[in-house]
């Protein structure tokens, strides 16, 4: 990690991207005002010029990724049309491609402590990447008789949690924790055991 130099342009962007690459390295207790500052070249003066501190600066990174996100999750959905099966587990896919490909973006949502409710602008996107889990689930859920039907909340969330320990436990290179699986393999098989149990696969002859 070496220091990046802030020349010109968006200083509030160097500065997002500085707190990305300090996540990355050193996870969010990593992040402080003078180490993003000394990365984007610029003196830590300058960073309250535009973030009231530290978890303004993670919250800002959160929010990036929850755009990101909601983004990833939509066009997953969308590829997945109109099979309303292929676009839930086109949703959960694209859950493990982002938390790879962002791993900063990941770290500063989900594992920083910050709040969804930190401000406004964060809660309302993460509702927005959150809504397409539970209309995915809603389309799906809709081929399950009404009295055995979950609410598209409780089922969305269930696949939710499933993607996320998936990542957590065997995507992300977490010490002592290798799965002799790939993780998509871990991921699709488990969301297939999850849908079965709704009756929503035939059984495993």
């Amino acid at each position: 990690m070496g220091k990046r130099g802030y020349h010109h342009g968006n200083l509030r962007q160097a500065l997002v991207d500085a707190a990305l690459e300090l996540i990355e390295a050193k996870g969010p207790t990593g992040v402080t005002v003078s180490e993003a500052a000394k990365l984007a070249g610029v003196t830590p003066a300058a960073v309250y010029r535009h973030f009231g501190g530290r978890e303004d600066l993670i919250a800002e990174s959160a929010r990036q990724g929850y755009e990101i996100f909601a983004d990833v999750m939509q066009y997953a959905y969308d590829s997945g049309q109109p099979s309303a099966l292929a676009a839930f587990e086109a949703t959960g896919r694209a859950y493990l491609a982002f938390a790879r490909k962002y791993p900063g973006h990941y770290i500063s949502m989900f594992e920083s402590g910050i709040s969804v409710n930190h401000s406004p602008d964060l809660a309302a996107v993460s509702a927005r990447a959150r809504g397409v889990f539970e209309r995915a689930a809603e389309d799906l859920s809709r081929h399950i008789p009404p009295g055995k039907r979950p609410p598209a909340s409780m089922f969305s969330a269930h696949i939710w949690a499933m993607s996320h320990g998936v990542v957590e436990l065997f995507a992300r290179n977490s010490p002592g924790t290798q799965s002799p699986f790939p993780p998509e393999d871990l991921l699709e098989s488990g969301i297939g055991i999850y849908l079965r149990g709704l009756g929503l696969l035939p059984p495993d002859l």
